[in-house]
C-alpha cells in the first residue's frame, strides 16, 4: 500500500523517515476552523480532517496527517503572524510549563485511526535579547508556539515530560501503532536514539 504524508512540514518528513517506510509527500489544504476548545479533541479533529482529505484524493493509500497545538491556560498559540506576535508568545511561555498536543490520524482503505499525544514542556528563563536574536533567524515564524524545541542555539526548553518527537511534530511510536491498526502496515521501530527512552514506546 502506498503511504502518503499529508503535510508539507520538512520536520514531519524527517521524522517519518525514521520508521523506515517509503512514502510520498502530498500536503492537503483543509479548513482548520473549529469551535472545539479541548486541545486533544481539536488536534484529533484537525488531523483526521487532513487525513480524510488526503484519502479522498488517493483512495488506494494510507494517508498520515498530524496537527500540533501549543496551549497554556486555555489559550492556543499558533504560528505567529509576525515578529511582534512571536516575541509576545515567547515572553508568555518563558519560565512556564505548557502543553504541546499533537494529533495523528491515519486514513486507509482498510480503516481509520486517530490519537492525540500530550507533552509537557517547561521553558527556560531566556532573555529578551535571546528572543530577539532567535526571531532574527526567522525560525519562529512558521512554528506553532513560535519555537522549535530542537533549535541548536536558542534551545528554549529546560525540561520535557513526554514524547520529544511529538513536540517536533510527529510522535513516532504512536504513528507506528496507528499504521498497524488502520492500514495493517508494520513499520520499523523509530530509528532515532531519543526514541528508545520515549514514554510512548
Amino acid at each position: 500500500m502506498r503511504v502518503i504524508l499529508a503535510s508539507g512540514s520538512a520536520r514531519r518528513s524527517e521524522l517519518l523517515a525514521g520508521l523506515g517506510l517509503p512514502f510520498e509527500v502530498i500536503p492537503t489544504g483543509v479548513d482548520e476552523t473549529s469551535d472545539e476548545r479541548d486541545p486533544a479533541a481539536l488536534a484529533c479533529l484537525l488531523a483526521l480532517r487532513k487525513a480524510r482529505a488526503g484519502a479522498a484524493a488517493a483512495p488506494d493509500a494510507a494517508v498520515i496527517a498530524a496537527d500540533t497545538l501549543v496551549t497554556l491556560d486555555g489559550r492556543f498559540f499558533g504560528k505567529p503572524a509576525d515578529a511582534t506576535e512571536a516575541r509576545t508568545t515567547l515572553q508568555t511561555l518563558r519560565g512556564r510549563t505548557h502543553q504541546v498536543v499533537t494529533g495523528v490520524a491515519v486514513a486507509a482503505p482498510t480503516g481509520e485511526a486517530v490519537e492525540a499525544v500530550t507533552t509537557h514542556v517547561t521553558m527556560r528563563a531566556y532573555t529578551d535579547a535571546e528572543i530577539d536574536a532567535y526571531i532574527a533567524t526567522g525560525d519562529p515564524l512558521d512554528k506553532s508556539g513560535a519555537y522549535a524545541i530542537q533549535h541548536p542555539t536558542f534551545a528554549p526548553a529546560a525540561a520535557i515530560e513526554g514524547c520529544l518527537c511529538s513536540v517536533i511534530g510527529l510522535p513516532l511510536w504512536t504513528t507506528r501503532a496507528l499504521l498497524a491498526t488502520a492500514a495493517h502496515i508494520d513499520a520499523s521501530p523509530p530509528a532515532f536514539d531519543r526514541c528508545t527512552s520515549c514514554p510512548l514506546r
